[in-house]
């Protein structure tokens, strides 16, 4: 059977075998690598045998080093960022390197129940013998603690209030309390929580200031260079594996380099060698936007076109996703078009197609 997408700990497992097999330093408890190997496994190295340890996060590797430091601890680890600055991305590869998987995660929703937090019941079990352990259903926390393990909990600001604060005695005093049979449920070394958060959804559904001192915040920024969010998303489109066969690399390379510059200069307002103000776009045109945009020229061209990536597989694209959040971006996305694209050398085929649109 053929995966959409593998697991990750399939896609890097000679990375995390190689890594465990170096790797001597101390470990937590139920740590499948030390803080060292989880920050080797993420921000890339080369190992003593050779091995190239591909990155996984391109950005701050101070951020990441408070990040697993957390992890150490007691206390939970928070991910803040806007749309598109690899939240998940970077919880799901912590969870992976730390418990050597990420199966046990709740996807925050404005509907996700308490019980998705805590335990619910097989209500024909419940009917035929009452509260007891075999009627129990355990949410994805309570397998972490049992297993010691890294649940993940994403778009935690969604869930409702009352949902989120159902986590404060997990995270303080490390056990849930069953009182339907009489006992509490201890978590094991090795649990901790990692929990993902959208700036943009700060104030739909905050977080008490009770629940906040819980957690330590890591904010990942978008990349603070144009060479560093070209990497993320050459990187991510070529993790994504999509099966074309494309002729030439360069060109790619080149492509991608007009779709991060026109998301960075309109998120700015400022053309990149700051010689120009722009009208800036109201979405946040992230990486996460320019990977998008990429894939869907990259099938565009490989089954409508002759397999070479070129401006018009794109362009449909890039304005979509700068358009979409306000009519006023239309306006913004049209006065780039005259004003820097059209004078920009060696874009005109980007600027005759932008003009077909």
């Amino acid at each position: 059977m053929v995966r959409v997408r593998p697991s990750l700990e399939i896609q890097f497992a000679e990375e995390l075998a190689a890594l465990q097999e170096v790797d001597r330093r101390p470990r937590p408890p139920q740590w499948q690598l030390s803080p060292w190997a989880v920050r080797t496994y993420l921000i890339g190295g080369t190992l003593e045998t050779g091995l190239e340890i591909t990155p996984k996060y391109i950005g701050s590797a101070r951020a990441i080093e408070i990040a697993i430091a957390t992890l150490v601890t007691d206390r939970a680890l928070l991910l803040l960022g806007v749309p598109g600055t690899g939240k998940s991305w970077l919880s799901e590869h912590l969870s992976i390197a730390i418990s050597g998987h990420s199966r046990f995660l709740v996807q925050g929703t404005a509907g996700t129940p308490e019980e998705a937090l805590r335990y619910s019941w097989n209500y024909a079990k419940l009917l035929a013998q009452g509260f007891s352990a075999e009627a129990l259903v355990a949410s994805p926390v309570l397998r972490a603690m049992e297993e010691g393990a890294i649940v993940r909990i994403e778009e935690l600001t969604r869930l409702p209030t009352d949902v989120q604060d159902s986590l404060l005695t997990i995270l303080s005093e490390k056990r849930l309390p069953i009182p339907e049979l009489k006992e509490d449920s201890f978590a094991r070394q090795g649990f901790n929580l990692i929990a993902t958060a959208n700036q943009k959804d700060r104030g739909v559904n905050d977080l008490s200031t009770a629940l906040k001192r819980r957690f330590n915040t890591v904010v990942l920024p978008l990349p603070a260079t144009l060479e560093m969010e070209v990497e993320i998303v050459r990187r991510r489109v070529e993790a994504l594996g999509m099966p074309l066969e494309l002729r030439q690399e360069t060109p790619i390379l080149e492509e991608i380099r007009r779709v991060v510059t026109i998301f960075r200069e309109l998120r700015q307002g400022m053309t990149e060698d700051g010689q120009r103000p722009l009208k800036s776009s109201q979405g946040v045109l992230s990486p996460a936007d320019a990977i998008s945009v990429v894939n869907q020229g990259l099938a565009l061209a490989a089954h409508f076109g002759d397999g070479q990536l070129r401006a018009e597989d794109l362009l449909a694209g890039v304005r979509d996703v700068v358009v979409q959040e306000s009519p006023q971006n239309a306006i913004a996305w049209e006065e780039y078009l005259e004003t820097v694209i059209q004078s920009r050398p060696g874009w005109e085929a980007f600027y005759e197609a932008g003009r077909r649109e």
